[in-house]
């Protein structure tokens, strides 16, 4: 059940972030084509302006594609079937104080009624659950988490 769970979570994140991935793409391409249609005018300055923030735009778009790829590359790395006693990448944290799956930061995901928490190991949340087993405790934001489970 539980490796249907992390399944379940980890294609979650992977649509998460192929749709992070599409719309980075999709806004690029449509800054870029804005910079390439503006027309020369008579007011150079103008012309000029226009083509700045349209190719700003698009550098913008560029680094939050790169940012989602790096995700996806993350996420890939991860084995939704990998079971370890201690937290690492890939792993669901149930704690007293909620379900984590330390992958990448995808926020609050709710499945069955149930809501899990997608954290990066990066993140202050997944890099304190890093390396804890189950009945170990961690404090975060002077609040006690004490770890129930991990798959």
């Amino acid at each position: 059940m539980t490796t249907f769970l992390k399944a379940k979570l980890y294609d979650h994140c992977l649509a998460y972030v192929q749709e992070r991935i599409d719309n980075a793409a999709e806004a690029m391409q449509a800054a870029q084509e804005s910079a390439n249609s503006e027309t020369k005018s008579s007011a150079g300055d103008k012309y000029e302006t226009g083509r700045a923030m349209a190719q700003l735009e698009r550098d913008r778009h560029a680094q939050l594609l790169a940012e989602a790829q790096r995700m996806k590359a993350d996420l890939e790395k991860l084995d939704p079937a990998a079971e370890s006693a201690v937290a690492i990448p890939g792993s669901l944290v149930k704690t007293s104080r909620g379900t984590f799956y330390i992958s990448i930061s995808a926020g609050k995901i709710s499945l069955d009624g149930t809501d899990y928490f997608a954290v990066s190991p990066a993140s202050p949340i997944g890099a304190l659950l890093l390396g804890k087993r189950m009945g170990d405790s961690a404090t975060f934001n002077r609040m006690e988490y004490r770890i129930e489970a991990i798959s």
